[in-house]
């Protein structure tokens, strides 16, 4: 039994940021209604690669959810909405700002209809201020909000994460507040909006470096896989690849001098606490470079592993998928596609909870697939009804 499954969400959300809140609630119970036009969700076609018909993008944040095609568009496909609103308990969508007002499906006539109505508003920039009907996009707003002034090499052009980083941060936020307005209910009786943005969620996590610079207002700069208030913690090369290295405290830099026969620098004045260190980065950093060079990475990690200091592997994709640890944590999920067949996903981070886990259950459904079922089973249209609306298109 999952913790959320007497909750039903009304998905309207594409791409990312929103499917991947509603992924998270489906994965802790809740029964996921998604919503989606004659040609589906945007990532439905975003590839390569595609598993059979089926792009890994769209695999990767859908799963566990029934899919609906509505025509919003039509009046009577906006009827069904506001039917289906009636029964949910939150609704997420990531129009833009006003957009579903048009139909009247924003906050305020659905919560007169539904005043117990969660509504999770995802948008760029937020339902307030001089950019709020922007659209935004994960790329731009790693730009626009600082996290690529501080990624890359110091030389280097400015460099976004390598994944939808801020969606993902946004997505999470949005299932936070989704929680946080859910309990709410339970003592006032009454939904809320939840207006969340890529914009906030991209400000909010530049967290102690935006705290640096209000502290000094200097803006911190680029230093690689550096640590920008820690030394030594960063990436070092091996005679054969990279490793992380992380050097918390004085005690655990004195252990990792010794194991690398450098016993000496604890006690220089330049190195000997880590305000020092970080002053004399790139000096300490050469040291160490030099002994690092001579053996591989698998020496290091045993040595410095042992000795109680954090150190790991660089993986690629492919080698974390192998580790022991991801297999012990079940980090893949095996699930059975109509299509497909058999595939694997990424396990949810809260599959660990004691008494309610989250938990594998329905594939990533296929565009339309669910249509006829909720329609009949949940929202008790009858069947001749339900056959106009197909044949006229309100519905596929």
């Amino acid at each position: 039994m999952g913790a959320l499954d007497n909750i039903v969400v009304l998905d309207l959300s594409r791409i990312l940021a929103g499917p991947y809140s509603t992924q998270i609630l489906a994965d802790l119970g809740a029964t996921v209604w998604k919503i989606e036009s004659p040609w589906g969700d945007d990532t439905r076609k975003w590839g390569p690669p595609f598993q059979e018909t089926e792009s890994s993008y769209f695999l990767s944040a859908n799963r566990g959810k029934k899919s609906l095609i509505v025509n919003l568009r039509d009046e009577r496909g906006q009827a069904i909405i506001r039917q289906m609103a009636q029964k949910a308990d939150v609704l997420v969508e990531n129009f833009k700002s006003g957009d579903l007002a048009r139909y009247g499906l924003d906050y305020d006539a659905l919560a007169e209809i539904n005043p117990r109505l969660v509504y999770a508003s995802v948008t760029g920039f937020g339902q307030t201020g001089p950019r709020a009907a922007e659209p935004g996009y994960d790329a731009a707003l790693q730009g626009m909000t600082g996290i690529m002034s501080v990624s890359g090499e110091p030389d280097g052009p400015p460099t976004k994460v390598g994944v939808a980083w801020i969606d993902i941060l946004t997505g999470l936020n949005t299932t936070i507040g989704i929680l946080t307005a859910l309990h709410d209910r339970h003592s006032s009786g009454l939904g809320q909006r939840v207006d969340v943005s890529l914009f906030d969620s991209g400000i909010a996590a530049m967290a102690n470096l935006a705290q640096s610079y209000l502290a000094t207002h200097v803006a911190p700069g680029r230093i690689g896989t550096a640590h920008p208030q820690i030394a030594p913690y960063q990436a070092f090369e091996a005679s054969d690849g990279y490793f992380m290295l992380a050097v918390g405290n004085d005690n655990q830099f004195r252990r990792v001098c010794d194991a690398l026969e450098l016993s000496e620098l604890p006690n220089d004045p330049r190195y000997a606490d880590n305000a020092g260190r970080v002053e004399n980065r790139d000096a300490l950093v050469q040291l160490y470079s030099d002994v690092f060079r001579t053996k591989t990475r698998d020496h290091w990690i045993e040595v410095i592993g042992g000795i109680g200091v954090t150190v790991t592997p660089v993986n690629t994709l492919a080698d974390i998928f192998e580790d022991p640890q991801a297999v012990a944590r079940k980090s893949l999920w095996d699930m059975d596609h109509p299509t497909i067949g058999k595939i694997q996903v990424i396990g949810s981070a809260l599959q660990h909870l004691s008494r309610t886990p989250a938990a594998p259950s329905t594939p990533p459904p296929l565009l339309g697939e669910h249509t006829r079922e909720v329609l009949g089973e949940a929202l008790g249209i009858p069947e001749d009804e339900i056959a106009e609306l197909f044949e006229s298109g309100v519905v596929k």
